[in-house]
C-alpha cells in the first residue's frame, strides 16, 4: 500500500478515490507519449523494458529467436523503410486501382479478410455460441474509421474529431501523391458516415441472443440475398463453413444495397484509404506523424508519440506474443507466485460457493446449476502449459508491411483451418506478459497472465487485506463475468443456454438496472458520462467481484483478527488497497472516447461506484447518511450478499 499517495485533505466518506490516490494525483504526471498514467501503465511500462531486453538478447540461432530479432529489426531500420517508401504497397493499391464495380470492390473485400485492413464487413470463427465444442465462422460489421458514435453525436468534442479526421484521410491521398485529395476525402467520410448510420450500437452488440443468427451456407442466398455467397466465402479462406453467424442481420442486409449505390471512384478511395491508414504506422516519419496527429493527439489527447523502441516491442508482442512470453515466464514469474495465486483463486471460488447457497432470492434449481458452472471453471494461471507454434511464420528483416501483413494471414488462417476441427481449450487469448486478465464464456475458463501478477497489484509478501482488496477484487472480477448480464446465459460447458427460473431470471435483470442507474449518473468528463447499459457486465463483474473477494480474505483469515498496520485495520487496508488497485490520471480526450466505445467504466470512477454498494464498506470507516459515498440500503447492488 502506497500511504505517501493517500490525500488526507479528502475524506474518504466523500470520496474514496481522492482519499486513496489524491496526494498522488496532485504530483503526478502524464507522460506526453501517453493518454493516462497510473498503476496499470507502470507496469505496461516495466514491461515493455523487460521484453526489449529479452528481445535485444534474443538468441538468433534458434529459429524462434532469429524471428523475434528480425521482426524488432524490421521495424527499427528506419533507412530501410524509407528507401522502400510505397513500393511494398503498390500491389494492393494497383488492384484497388483497378476495381471498376461493386461487385468487384466486394469480391475484393473478400480476400482482404487475411489481411489487417478493415472493410465493411469482417469474417471470423470462433466457438459456436450454442455449442462450444465446434467452430463456427461468423460475419460482423466493420470498416469505420472512427467508432460509431464519433459520426452521430452532434457533441461539439465529436464535431472537432469528425474534422480532423477528414483532414487526415485528405493527408493520406496527398501522401500517396493523389489530386484532388479535400473532396475524395469528403466523399469517403460521407460513405463511412452511412456506414455509421445501419451499423448497431455498442449497447446493441451487447445483446448476445440478438447477435447469434446462425444460418446454413446452402440458406445465405435466401436469408442475405445481395451476396454473390461462394465468391465471397471463397475469397475469405472459408469454403469449408457449413454454417455462418450474422452478427447485425440488418446491418448485413442493408450493405450490399449502399455498396452498389456509391460510385466505383469512391468506393476504390475507400479501400485506398483503409490500406494507406493501417499501414502508415509502418511506412516512413510523415505517415507515421499523419497516423499520430489524428489517432494520437485529435483522438487521444496525447502531445508526443511513443519512442519507436516501445512501437517495436508492442509489434513483437502482438506478432510473436508467446515465442517472447515463454522467455518471459523463465525469467519473472517465480513458482512461489504461482502458489500463492493459485491459492488465491481457490478461496475466492470457495467464497462464491459459499455465496450460492446463503442467497435468500435464488431458487434451488438455479443454485445448482450454478453450483455446477462454478465447478467447472477452467484456471488458466501464469502461462500456457503449451506454446504456440510459429515455424510456418515467414519474418524478413527488410520487410515491415510484409511482415504486418504476413502475420495478420498467419493468424486469421489459423482460425480459419479450425473448422471441421475439435477445440482446442488449452489455447490461451493473452500472452502471459500482457498485463490483463480475462472469463472467456465459452470455454468457461478465467486467465491470469504472469505480468498481473507481480506488486503492485500482487506480492507473496503483502499482508492479507492489500492481496485480497487489489488482486483478490480482480479475480473476483473475471470469475463474476461468468454471472454477469451476458456471462449468466452460458452453463458449465460454455453453452448459451438459459438455466435460470423465470423468477431469478426477472430478480437478477431487476437487480442489475439499478446498477445502470448508478453509473449512468457518473459524468467523468462535463457533458460526457457513463453509459450504464454498456459497461453494466463491467460494473456487475466489479461489484459481485469485490463482494467475493472480501468473502474471500475472510476465509484466508482462517476466523483470526487481521493485523492493524499503520494504523489501519484489515478491512480498512482492504478498501484502501482496492482502491489503490485503479489508480489512474487521463486525458479528457481519451476518456472520452472510452465513454464512447469502452465497456469498461473510466478506472478512477469503479472504486466509487463499487465501495459504495458493500455494506462492510461503511462499517469500515464510518460512512453516515449525508456523506457523498453514502447510498441508502434500499438502493445498494448485491448479487451473490
Amino acid at each position: 500500500m502506497d500511504l505517501k499517495g493517500i490525500d488526507r485533505s479528502v475524506r474518504i466518506q466523500d470520496n474514496i478515490s481522492l482519499y486513496a490516490n489524491g496526494a498522488w494525483m496532485k504530483r503526478a504526471e502524464i507522460p506526453a507519449e501517453r493518454s493516462s498514467t497510473g498503476v496499470a501503465e507502470y507496469l505496461y511500462d516495466l514491461n515493455q523494458q523487460r521484453v526489449r531486453d529479452i528481445i535485444e538478447h534474443a538468441d538468433a540461432a534458434t529459429p524462434e529467436g532469429r524471428k523475434v530479432a528480425d521482426l524488432y529489426r524490421s521495424f527499427m531500420d528506419e533507412a530501410a523503410i524509407a528507401k522502400r517508401g510505397l513500393s511494398a504497397l503498390r500491389p494492393q493499391l494497383d488492384q484497388i486501382a483497378g476495381l471498376t464495380s461493386a461487385q468487384q470492390a466486394v469480391a475484393y473485400m473478400a480476400g482482404l479478410q487475411t489481411q489487417p485492413v478493415d472493410t465493411p464487413f469482417r469474417f471470423y470463427v470462433g466457438q459456436d455460441p450454442k455449442n462450444s465444442s465446434v467452430y463456427l465462422a461468423g460475419m460482423n460489421q466493420s470498416g469505420l474509421g472512427m467508432e460509431r458514435d464519433y459520426y452521430l453525436s452532434k457533441s461539439a468534442d465529436f464535431a472537432k474529431v469528425r474534422k480532423a479526421y477528414q483532414r487526415y484521410l485528405g493527408q493520406l491521398l496527398t501522401l500517396a501523391g493523389e489530386k484532388h485529395a479535400e473532396p475524395r476525402a469528403k466523399a469517403v467520410y460521407a460513405l463511412e458516415d452511412k456506414l455509421a448510420r445501419i451499423q448497431w450500437s455498442n449497447v446493441e452488440n451487447r445483446d448476445i441472443q440478438k447477435t447469434y443468427n446462425k444460418v446454413a451456407v446452402a440458406d445465405l442466398p435466401k436469408t442475405l440475398p445481395g451476396y454473390d455467397w461462394p465468391r465471397l466465402l471463397a475469397g475469405a479462406q472459408l469454403s469449408a463453413a457449413t454454417h455462418v453467424n450474422l452478427d447485425q442481420p440488418s446491418y448485413l442486409a442493408k450493405l450490399p444495397g449502399l455498396l452498389a449505390h456509391t460510385p466505383p471512384a469512391v468506393l476504390r478511395d475507400y479501400l485506398t484509404l483503409r490500406t494507406l491508414d493501417v499501414y502508415s504506422p509502418y511506412l516512413d516519419q510523415p505517415w507515421v506523424a499523419a497516423h499520430f496527429d489524428f489517432y494520437g493527439k485529435a483522438l487521444d489527447g496525447r502531445a508526443a508519440d511513443r519512442p519507436r523502441w516501445k512501437k517495436a516491442v508492442s509489434l513483437v508482442n502482438d506478432g510473436l506474443g508467446e515465442a517472447v512470453g515463454k522467455l518471459y515466464v523463465a525469467k519473472y514469474f517465480t513458482p512461489e507466485a504461482k502458489r500463492q495465486a493459485d491459492e488465491l483463486v481457490h478461496n475466492l471460488l470457495k467464497a462464491y460457493d459459499q455465496s450460492i447457497d446463503t442467497l435468500d432470492w435464488m431458487e434451488p434449481a438455479t443454485k445448482q446449476e450454478a453450483h455446477a458452472k462454478l465447478s467447472k471453471y477452467m484456471l488458466k494461471i501464469g502461462y500456457p502449459d503449451k506454446w504456440r507454434d510459429y515455424s510456418a511464420l515467414e519474418i524478413k528483416a527488410d520487410d515491415l508491411t510484409g511482415n504486418v501483413a504476413r502475420i495478420s494471414a498467419f493468424n486469421y488462417l489459423r482460425d480459419a483451418k479450425r473448422l471441421g476441427q475439435p477445440v482446442d481449450r488449452s489455447e490461451w487469448g493473452m500472452t502471459p506478459q500482457t498485463v490483463n486478465a480475462y472469463y472467456n464464456a465459452a470455454n468457461n475458463e478465467i486467465v491470469f497472465p504472469a505480468a498481473i501478477l507481480q506488486s503492485p497489484y500482487f506480492d507473496p509478501r503483502f499482508d492479507l487485506a492489500v492481496n485480497y482488496g487489489s488482486i483478490g477484487a480482480t479475480i473476483g472480477h473475471e470469475i463474476s463475468h461468468g454471472f454477469d448480464d451476458q456471462g449468466h446465459q452460458f452453463d458449465g460447458d460454455g453453452n448459451m443456454r438459459n438455466w435460470w427460473t423465470p423468477a431469478d431470471e426477472k430478480h437478477f435483470k431487476e437487480v442489475t438496472a439499478r446498477l445502470v442507474k448508478q453509473y449512468s449518473a457518473f459524468e467523468p468528463v462535463k457533458g460526457h458520462h457513463v453509459n450504464g447499459e454498456l459497461t453494466l457486465g463491467e460494473n456487475i463483474a466489479d461489484n459481485a467481484g469485490l463482494e467475493i473477494a472480501y468473502k474471500a480474505y475472510k476465509i484466508a483469515l482462517g476466523g483470526k483478527d487481521a493485523p492493524v498496520i499503520d494504523g489501519l485495520t484489515g478491512d480498512q487496508r482492504f478498501f484502501i488497497a482496492f482502491a489503490q488497485s485503479w489508480r489512474s490520471k487521463s486525458r479528457d480526450a481519451a476518456t472520452v472516447q472510452q465513454l464512447v466505445s469502452d465497456p469498461h467504466t473510466p478506472d478512477i470512477w469503479r472504486p466509487i461506484g463499487t465501495v459504495s454498494n458493500l455494506d462492510p464498506f461503511y462499517q469500515a470507516f464510518g460512512v453516515k447518511p449525508g456523506d457523498k459515498m453514502y447510498l441508502p440500503p434500499e438502493q445498494r447492488f448485491h448479487l451473490w450478499w
